[in-house]
């Protein structure tokens, strides 16, 4: 082997091994998203090997959050044009995480003639933790209210008393004492101020809206 394809390779095995190392997650496509070469940071957030990766399309891993990001980057590299790229994604992690953050692409060739390959490397952003099923049916079973209900209680956080809210509604007396009672033994509230928080906890009532109203 001669000295310059000697060094070549030399330099190419100890590129390798800091790929492997390093801790960003770290691929390398061919320019229609085919993945060439991951390293084990980029197999980890698809729960599987780099090997396993090979092959695969790498905005079908990363979901694109927005289609005309990727539009206009096909365009660029069909001009070949050098720039970095960047495409917010989302994606399920393999603990069931819903994960979201940014794919950056880096076209690379050892000449400008020679079509790129796309160095791409994934930042995680941050990630929403999935609801369980029972639990997410509960809250949807508790946050089915009447809109008398729904009504009153915009009313109470609106800081309406019981004869207020018995006027705006229509209602007796009795019957918003009625309607509360039955709200906090179903929420397990022990006092008003806990019945209105978790009605916005729950979504029954609009956040960030003044005067309180209902979804």
């Amino acid at each position: 082997m001669d000295p310059e394809r000697r060094e070549a390779v030399l330099w190419r095995n100890r590129a390798l091994t800091l790929f492997d190392r390093v801790s960003l997650p770290v691929a390398v496509c061919d320019v229609y998203g085919a993945v060439l070469l991951a390293n084990p940071a980029m197999a980890a957030e698809c729960g599987t090997t780099p090997g396993g990766l090979r092959g695969r399309d790498v905005l079908e891993l990363f979901r694109p959050q927005e289609a005309t990001q990727v539009e206009r980057i096909a365009q660029a590299l069909r001009l070949r044009h050098r720039s970095r790229y960047q495409v917010s994604v989302r994606w399920r992690a393999p603990g069931g995480a819903q994960r979201y953050g940014e794919l950056t692409a880096d076209p690379v060739s050892d000449t400008i003639e020679d079509t790129p390959t796309l160095l791409v490397m994934l930042r995680v952003l941050g990630e929403r933790r999935p609801v369980r099923a029972a639990e997410e049916a509960r809250n949807a079973r508790e946050a089915r209210v009447t809109p008398v209900e729904a009504r009153i209680l915009a009313l109470l956080a609106g800081g309406a008393t019981t004869a207020r809210a018995a006027r705006e509604t229509g209602l007796s007396t009795d019957g918003v004492t009625y309607h509360l009672r039955r709200l906090s033994a179903r929420w397990g509230a022990a006092n008003r101020t806990e019945l209105v928080a978790r009605a916005y906890a729950l979504g029954v009532l609009a956040a960030g809206v003044w005067p309180p109203a209902p979804v």
